[in-house]
């Protein structure tokens, strides 16, 4: 285990009334005060190239009455990003508002000149917004301008060096592009589009003109919250502010039924939901339809406006996402069978499968757990069609877009098509070319790592004592989330023993723990952990508020364990 190193500097530079926990934690985190405040004034004003252009479009279609379809992508980001398009337009006076969202089997990603087909023969768009996909369609926009449809692509993924012929663009990483902060998920970006038609038309008079109130869009920032930390994009300080806003949304049950219908069937408190809530609960269950079928589903739950029927869309939500934990279970165990077989060391620099009875929606999660077992990047392959379909996740050491481009370069034709983020990414080829780009791909990492393996220890906020492990404390950093990707929730460490152990669940352990030299007595709980056979244990470990029957109390949420003499 790694403890972070805290910038003195910048905790000294702190407030007094800022508690001392708090200051070593933004401190190690490189977080300055200014950058704490959570106050919605502080986000950032939009500043994106073709602004203007997809403004000017957007306010001729309304005005004129015009077909809008919205393309989404096939998870929690790309649904979200759909509602909150459909939202918007709606409160801005739109009235052919519709949305359609590429099946990941009959489709694929994006775009696509099937998708484009389908639109234009059942929705007859004058204009196509796509979200959080697009950057990378060339051949899809091109298709529908050449069948005299608009284009709008608002996307946040990396774009490639040419670019769709849209009518804009809207995407932070555009190059040239100056809006500061690059970590925007695409509902994010949708969120900054609409905000910035509504100050677009307010300016010029139309809601008056039309009259319409002028809509609040903080109606939908419990949306742009979901998105984003199902997205896992970094928490800077412009998207924590949209996820703080969303978060306090939902708790007052200002926000979408679809939302509240999820999480009050999964039975989760609503007055202290957490940001972990939206990302272990409710995203994984709109990203399950589309994993097993249609993210459809998920949307039409998301834009439910009764309860009721919001209830029975969570209903089947909850089917598919059941029967993507039996699939994921399946193909996790083959995977594991087919690593262990291969005897994979410590020299094994990335891993590469493909199971011709694997399901494609699921690869992306069989991977992510293999390169946490065994951390180097895996890639997963299923069968679609006439292609292998394959999802990466990567480890901190390899930007596995900047990895695929330079496999892409040097193997001219052994990938069919890719796109993604550092960390991820998916990737289409053809049977024949497996084996070639898995000594590709694998001989590429190894040697981007120069032959060195990196050690991935878990980074820790240090050693508690016994006096600091305490009910307030917990609270006290519950009350400074929302916690994620690039602001991890703090992580501490400490030498306990055994006091009892049992297995609740079938699964999970519950445990009493005593700090070793000290008296003091925790209740802790290990998810996926088996009984321990030594009494002595060094835990890594989260101070949780454990809410039961109107109580709280404090518990030790526990990230690993290790055996000590």
């Amino acid at each position: 285990m790694l403890t972070r190193e805290i910038d003195k500097a910048l905790y000294e530079s702190y407030s007094d009334d800022i508690p001392q926990l708090l200051k070593k934690i933004y401190a190690s985190r490189s977080v300055t005060e200014s950058q704490l405040s959570m106050a919605l004034p502080g986000l950032l004003k939009p500043s994106f190239d073709q602004l203007n252009i997809a403004l000017d479009l957007l306010q001729k279609c309304i005005e004129e009455d015009r077909r809008i379809l919205i393309v989404g992508d096939f998870d929690a980001d790309g649904a979200t990003a759909s509602v909150v398009a459909i939202k918007a337009l709606r409160l801005m006076g739109a009235k052919y508002v519709d949305f359609l969202v590429p099946n990941r089997f009959k489709h694929g990603y994006g775009l696509s000149p099937e998708i484009v087909n389908e639109a234009k023969v059942e929705k007859e768009p004058n204009l196509i917004i796509t979200v959080d996909n697009g950057i990378s369609s060339n051949e899809g926009a091109a298709l529908a301008r050449s069948l005299g449809i608009d284009v709008i692509i608002t996307d946040h993924h990396l774009p490639p060096k040419v670019l769709p012929d849209a009518n804009a663009i809207i995407n932070p990483n555009l190059r040239g592009c100056d809006f500061p902060s690059k970590n925007l998920a695409g509902v994010g970006v949708c969120f900054y589009l609409f905000s910035s038609l509504k100050t677009h038309l307010d300016s010029i008079g139309y809601f008056e003109k039309h009259n319409i109130k002028v809509p609040d869009l903080r109606v939908l920032l419990d949306l742009v919250a979901l998105g984003t930390i199902a997205d896992v994009v970094k928490l800077d300080q412009n998207n924590r502010i949209l996820v703080n806003e969303g978060i306090k949304r939902i708790r007052q049950k200002k926000c979408s039924k679809g939302i509240l219908a999820i999480l009050e069937l999964t039975k989760r408190p609503i007055e202290s939901l957490q940001a972990s809530d939206l990302g272990f609960t409710v995203a994984p269950r709109i990203n399950a339809a589309g994993r097993l079928s249609d993210i459809s589903q998920g949307i039409r739950c998301l834009l439910s406006e009764d309860i009721n029927d919001a209830r029975r869309y969570a209903t089947t939500l909850e089917e598919f996402n059941i029967k993507r934990r039996q699939e994921q279970t399946r193909m996790q165990d083959e995977a594991l069978a087919i690593v262990e077989s291969q005897s994979i060391d410590e020299s094994q620099f990335a891993i590469v499968l493909y199971g011709k009875t694997w399901h494609e929606g699921v690869v992306g999660i069989v991977a992510g757990k293999l390169k946490e077992t065994y951390q180097c990047p895996c890639a997963v392959f299923a069968k679609s069609n006439k292609v292998l379909k394959g999802s990466i996740r990567s480890i901190p050491d390899v930007h596995i877009k900047d990895l695929l481009d330079l496999v892409d370069r040097n193997n001219p034709g052994l990938i069919e098509k890719f796109g993604g983020h550092a960390m991820a990414a998916g990737l289409s080829i053809t049977p024949d070319n497996f084996e070639g780009f898995k000594d590709a791909f694998t001989g590429a990492i190894t040697e981007h790592l120069e032959g060195k393996k990196p050690i991935i220890e878990l980074m820790t906020d240090g050693k508690l004592d016994a006096s600091e492990i305490t009910l307030n404390n917990a609270e006290l950093l519950r009350q400074a989330s929302p916690w994620g990707q690039g602001f991890e929730e703090p992580i501490f460490y400490g030498d306990f023993e055994l006091l009892e152990q049992r297995i609740v669940g079938d699964k999970h352990l519950k445990c009493t723990l005593k700090l070793i030299n000290d008296s003091s007595i925790f209740e802790g709980i290990a998810f996926f952990q088996e009984k321990l056979d030594s009494k002595k244990v060094r835990v890594a470990y989260k101070l949780n508020v454990n809410s039961f029957r109107g109580n709280e109390s404090l518990q030790l949420m526990i990230d690993s364990m290790e055996v000590i003499s």
